[in-house]
């Protein structure tokens, strides 16, 4: 059985509004989501920054290097120094990411 949709009204004073905005622009949800969440009891968390995707998407690719160095060093069953160098850079690359992020 499908139900309605109801409606509430609800009056908020100035500084509830003020708080309940502020806490929708840290979890990037409307006010009803973020309403209906709480009432469900849903542990409600801050939205990442917009640069953790993107930091992301760049550690996937240093591991991805990092890991084909790997498999072409243990496939001869040694690594050159070029080798242990560039995966080096890539884990210091990771790091710096980091640090900026946060």
């Amino acid at each position: 059985m499908r139900t309605r949709p109801r409606c509430i009204g609800l009056w908020l004073s100035d500084a509830e509004h003020e708080h309940l905005m502020r806490q929708c622009a840290a979890t990037g949800l409307n006010a009803n989501a973020h309403i209906r969440k709480l009432i469900m009891g849903e542990n409600l968390r801050p939205r990442p920054p917009d640069t953790y995707a993107a930091l992301l998407r760049e550690l996937s690719a240093i591991g991805n290097n990092v890991n084909q160095l790997a498999h072409q060093a243990n496939a001869r069953g040694e690594a050159t120094r070029e080798e242990i160098r560039a995966a080096s850079d890539l884990v210091q690359k990771a790091w710096r990411l980091v640090r900026e992020a946060v």
